[in-house]
């Protein structure tokens, strides 16, 4: 008579010395999120907000989709917060330029082509406008911080002079905005996206000068 004996071993598995800890650090886990925002930033402002997905996103970022949710409860989330990563950038691009500077870089077909790097207020005001309040209100702030940046240093910070120097930098911002994305809504290369962008800028640098001028006979003692 044959007798099978079963023997069942159970081995537990123990780190094998000298083995790297693989847990992410806080520090890491940070510039992680950050990677992912300015991914998320990039991808939103070539594609809008509905032109790209969690998975695509996380992919391109070098990440895969389940790890999305150690950082952002929902894409609503990281759209807030790749908004205004990308407004805080316009607003630092514009700091140190006149607004004539602004309006020369800003209206040209360089910064028409370069959706993904371009003004995330060009890029995405028209998806924003049906986003949920954060967002608008990410936009609020972004845009508040870009007219700062350009408002004129002025020695005579009467109210009346504030006052129109901040009227001048939104019709110039709302003006240059315009103009770009009526441009970029024509097909690339088209000779009507050129003529948009040429025709506006030399109006919108006009204006200002005009306003200027305004201003100077306004603040003159003959006047």
């Amino acid at each position: 008579m044959s007798i099978d004996i079963y023997v069942c071993f159970t081995f537990e598995r123990r780190p094998e010395k000298g083995r790297l800890d693989m847990r992410v650090t806080k520090a890491q886990a940070e510039q992680n999120r950050a990677h992912i925002v300015a991914t998320a930033s990039r991808l939103f402002r070539e594609r809008g907000y509905d032109g790209v997905g969690v998975a695509e996103l996380m992919a391109a970022a070098g990440f895969t989709h389940g790890g999305f949710y150690k950082h952002f409860r929902s894409k609503a989330d990281l759209m807030a917060e790749a908004s205004a990563s990308g407004l805080s950038r316009t607003a630092a691009r514009a700091e140190g330029l006149d607004a004539a500077e602004f309006v020369e870089y800003y209206v040209s077909r360089e910064h028409r082509d370069e959706r993904g790097d371009g003004c995330t207020i060009a890029a995405l005001s028209g998806d924003a406008a049906r986003q949920p309040a954060d967002i608008r209100t990410e936009f609020a702030a972004g845009i508040e911080s870009l007219l700062t940046a350009l408002e004129p240093r002025t020695d005579t910070p009467e109210d009346a002079d504030q006052r129109a120097a901040r009227t001048m930098m939104i019709d110039m911002l709302a003006h240059s905005v315009g103009a770009l994305m009526l441009s970029r809504a024509c097909p690339d290369g088209s000779p009507l996206a050129d003529e948009i962008l040429d025709v506006c800028r030399k109006q919108i640098l006009a204006s200002l000068v005009r306003a200027s001028s305004d201003q100077s006979t306004a603040g003159s003692p003959e006047a």
